[in-house]
């Protein structure tokens, strides 16, 4: 099956291991970080969502009016807009686009975050309106007809749209989570489910969730699988475990100076995604190949945290192990963004393309001498 690598489309320089140089939304460095990313090989960048971080959809719609090839997932949470504001709006970007567009929607897993933009849900409640968001979305991108929808959190009356995706039927569905609620939801109306980097076994148990919730809703497919990364490389393992060591130094660093505390609760985060990556960094620092858990230790089990070092060798042998599991989009994010893209393009993604297609070929020709 085909491979897709999702970078990050950071609208400034700014990370874990350095602030950044100047305004949230830094024009030149955004596309920059966007086209190095076009050029080194990856598939499709992800703007990211925070309550008071420069809003994804402009800044998507920027880069992609000034990128040829390079596919775009804008992160959205249901509660800042209401439904047919949103499918307007992704309609219209996939329309700038030409067809480009995948959307990456956040149901939330801290309620302080939330209430940052007066959202006073429950978790549960939060993963019941994703559901119904979606659902409407869905249909107003494939409904050429006026409807009414009357739910358990929005009610409209007699609307169409004049604005539709120029994908059919429509742009891909883009979830995440790690509970029961997100397995159910996600399982349900995604094409893409997203999980953060856990060890092999565990994402195989997280996999089969994911499966079971989608044969659950009566789905005939199941969603893609995508896993995220923090890849720390160097040309030796040495080199690797230093250059490693380091991050861990900037970002404790970062961290004893107050800059990380806003992005992220350090301790006793609520969503069970960062409870599962806290929980394996509790058994030890190093798991299956190259993944590292201190990065995920030192930030609380922030997002993508958990590392993979090593060679270009080691860390694309690391990644296929996961792609065996099934999972055919790699996330990866390093810490320098844009030295780290380049990086991660020229040296890690042409091994794991490369070796994709040898066994693709060989699943071809097995399939066929078992036919023949």
């Amino acid at each position: 099956m085909p491979v897709e690598f999702l970078g990050i489309a950071a609208t400034n320089d700014g990370s874990e291991v350095t602030p950044r140089s100047g305004a949230s939304f830094d024009k030149d460095y955004t596309l920059k970080l966007a086209r190095a990313h076009e050029e080194y090989g990856w598939d499709r960048v992800l703007f990211a969502y925070g309550s008071g971080s420069p809003d994804p959809s402009p800044a998507a719609a920027y880069v992609a009016a000034r990128t040829d090839t390079l596919q775009i997932l804008v992160a959205h949470r249901p509660n800042v807009s209401y439904p047919t504001f949103a499918a307007k709006t992704f309609a219209t970007l996939d329309r700038i686009s030409d067809g480009r567009l995948a959307v990456h929607f956040i149901t939330g897993g801290n309620d302080h975050e939330q209430r940052r933009e007066g959202d006073t849900l429950t978790k549960d409640e939060r993963y019941d309106r994703t559901r119904e968001y979606i659902r409407i979305v869905k249909k107003i991108w494939t409904s050429h007809e006026p409807f009414d929808h009357a739910g358990t959190h929005y009610r409209f009356h007699d609307f169409v749209s004049d604005t539709f995706p120029l994908q059919q039927p429509h742009p891909q569905v883009s979830f995440g989570g790690s509970s029961p609620a997100a397995y159910a939801a996600g399982g349900a109306e995604a094409d893409i489910y997203c999980l953060w980097g856990e060890p092999l076994a565990q994402t195989a148990e997280q996999i089969a969730s994911v499966q079971a919730a989608a044969r659950a809703a009566g789905r005939s497919d199941v969603p893609r699988i995508q896993v995220a990364f923090r890849p720390i490389i160097a040309p030796t393992e040495e080199l690797a475990w230093e250059k490693a060591h380091r991050t861990l130094d900037r970002i404790k660093a970062r961290k004893a100076g107050g800059a990380l505390s806003r992005r992220h609760p350090l301790t006793g985060p609520q969503n069970a995604g960062s409870q599962r990556l806290l929980a394996v960094a509790a058994e030890g620092e190093r798991h299956d190949r190259a993944l590292w858990t201190p990065t995920a230790a030192e930030t609380g089990g922030a997002g993508n945290s958990t590392a993979l070092v090593g060679t270009p060798e080691t860390v694309a042998q690391a990644l296929l192990d996961y792609y065996d599991l099934g999972v055919d989009i790699l996330s990866a994010r390093g810490y320098d963004l844009l030295d780290d893209a380049i990086d991660f393009g020229r040296y890690v993604i042409p091994l794991v393309r490369e070796e994709v297609a040898k066994r693709d070929a060989e699943r071809a020709a097995t399939g066929a001498r078992q036919a023949s």
